[in-house]
């Protein structure tokens, strides 16, 4: 079943940049700039590397946000629960 876009999906197949993360088969654009990017301990799985004495979260390999079914847990976390 494909998802259809709707206040929780939504896919951008015209953009430059899709997509963004290989391996899905529906990807969720909806939160293209990850709003977890700032937590310390989200549910995805990012690297962190040093650069210049500073430590950088690299969330490449990261698809959490964009998979359809895990909208509910972001939105959760934003919402402190």
């Amino acid at each position: 079943m494909s998802m259809e876009n709707s206040y929780c999906f939504f896919e951008n197949r015209a953009c430059d940049y899709f997509p963004c993360h290989a391996g899905l088969s529906e990807f969720n654009c909806l939160f293209c700039y990850c709003p977890l990017y700032l937590k310390e301990n989200c549910p995805g799985n990012p690297a962190y590397i040093e650069r210049e004495g500073r430590r950088i979260k690299d969330c490449t390999n990261c698809t959490f946000p964009h998979r359809p079914e895990n909208y509910e847990k972001v939105t959760a976390i934003l919402k402190g629960r």
